[in-house]
């Protein structure tokens, strides 16, 4: 019995110890796998940037595949027609993209002279340039001795009777015919009065656009005239955007650019407080006072909105609603709070905006638990006209003093 006992006990001990070793080597099997897992999972984590860097990035533009992006750019920037939100994003891809910019001695070409190619800082060093964009007063002569021949040119107009109300608000104290003038009521009751042509700063008080175009403000109106001036500016600028139908502007300069989507998503910079309401009286009797300015921007509304039926009314809106939930998407990102401030609640020197006269410019702040990349990216889009403009200079003129001490020719939207 004894040796029967002893005799299975081995049968069942040669049995069982295979089984032993299989069930140890599964558990070194899952052992390894859970190892390597785990590994790769922490190299993943590595290399993946954060989740708010991935949202950062830009959205894929089907036009990529089909058209090359344009980097030889010409912006006409017209006073009070939002070209300070324009600027800010010229400003961006030509930094990203290591641009050259022609930049003024200060802030704008000797403004309000017409452009002359030796206002741009350093011309004498560089023969040709990429982006020209800052406040000038039209010169199509001059502009072609320092941008490529296949430049493109585009600039923005906005309805001249809104365009008066900023015009009054802003530069009541540097134009002659508004200084003299009690009120803005007043001034649009009787312009005549208070206007003399030639007069110091009046050029923001009467056809304003028309004269940053480099035209005469003073032509008395005839159709053959203004037809004759309008036919000039088609010829040379390939796009002319309204300020009325912003984010249908960009979704045509993207168009035309070759752009991606998130170079042209803009937050809106250098606005004001409040404005004041028109009466359509008003509205009318500005729009005859600023004639040659109300038969430009008729007839480049009509020519926008065939662009718009070209380009396809339905394909339109998609574009737009795109542009706007990634603006909304990145203001989520990068903002405090989903309206502009006041310069006093913004802490952050370099994008506090520059208050001009008795005016409250609101600008944006930018969260400040961003990470380091997006941060940067975050301030960029809210970096007003002029600190940009210093930025670009100090990266295009290392080392050499920097013309930011005098704001008298400040930029403005």
């Amino acid at each position: 019995m004894v040796v029967r006992k002893i005799r299975r006990e081995k049968r069942t001990m040669r049995f069982l110890q295979p089984c032993r070793l299989l069930i140890l080597g599964i558990w070194l099997l899952v052992l390894m796998v859970l190892g390597f897992t785990i590994q790769l999972m922490g190299t993943h984590c590595q290399k993946s940037p954060p989740q708010i860097l991935i949202a950062l990035r830009p959205l894929p533009s089907p036009s990529e595949q089909t058209c090359r992006p344009k980097s030889h750019i010409v912006f006409l920037k017209t006073h009070k027609t939002a070209g300070s939100t324009v600027l800010n994003m010229l400003h961006r891809y030509g930094d990203r993209n290591s641009l050259t910019f022609a930049l003024p001695q200060k802030y704008q070409f000797y403004y309000p002279n017409l452009f002359k190619h030796q206002y741009v800082k350093g011309y004498y060093m560089k023969p040709t340039y990429d982006i020209l964009c800052h406040h000038m007063r039209f010169n199509l002569p001059e502009v072609r001795k320092l941008m490529p021949a296949d430049s493109f040119y585009f600039t923005i107009l906005r309805d001249p009777a809104t365009l008066a109300e900023s015009s009054f608000s802003y530069y009541r104290s540097v134009s002659s015919a508004f200084k003299k003038a009690p009120n803005f009521t007043e001034f649009i009751a009787h312009p005549s009065h208070y206007y003399k042509p030639g007069e110091k700063g009046n050029q923001h008080a009467r056809n304003f656009q028309w004269f940053d175009l480099g035209l005469n403000p003073d032509t008395p109106f005839n159709e053959s005239v203004a037809k004759a001036g309008v036919g000039g500016i088609e010829r040379t600028f390939h796009l002319v955007l309204l300020s009325e139908y912003f984010d249908e502007s960009m979704v045509l300069l993207k168009e035309e650019l070759c752009w991606d989507l998130d170079d042209v998503v803009t937050f809106k910079l250098n606005t004001r407080e409040a404005s004041t309401p028109l009466e359509k009286r008003e509205v009318e009797r500005l729009r005859a006072w600023n004639a040659l300015d109300w038969y430009l921007y008729v007839h480049f509304n009509r020519t926008f909105w065939e662009k718009v039926e070209r380009f396809g009314r339905e394909r339109m809106d998609t574009e737009v609603r795109r542009l706007r939930e990634r603006r909304q998407e990145l203001a989520e990102i990068c903002l405090e709070g989903s309206n502009p401030v006041r310069a006093d609640q913004i802490r952050e020197e370099g994008i506090r905006p520059y208050q001009f006269g008795k005016l409250k410019i609101l600008g944006w702040v930018v969260k400040r638990d961003l990470e380091p990349d997006t941060r940067a990216r975050c301030v960029q889009m809210v970096t007003p006209e002029l600190r940009y403009k210093d930025i670009l200079d100090e990266k295009q003129f290392p080392g050499a003093d920097i013309a930011g001490s005098d704001l008298s020719q400040q930029g403005s939207q």
